[in-house]
């Protein structure tokens, strides 16, 4: 079972994964059922903020270091 189908279906609010290979950060939020209903992709580097309950802003600028 992939992460984004097991935190969704226990109702983990935000599952965040820092993508090296494609460059990206995705946050999935809104779980319902085996599904987040929002996912959103940001390329590392920009600041990205979390939505509620976590509600923080990250700068991914210094992950630009760590992808391939």
């Amino acid at each position: 079972m992939e992460k984004p189908i097991a935190y969704a279906q226990v109702e983990i609010p935000i599952y965040l994964l820092i993508d090296r290979d494609s460059a990206e950060v995705v946050v999935h939020s809104n779980p319902n059922g085996d599904k987040y209903l929002d996912v959103h992709r940001y390329a590392i580097g920009l600041e990205v903020t979390l939505p509620e309950p976590v509600a923080v802003t990250l700068d991914t600028a210094p992950l630009l270091n760590w992808i391939r």
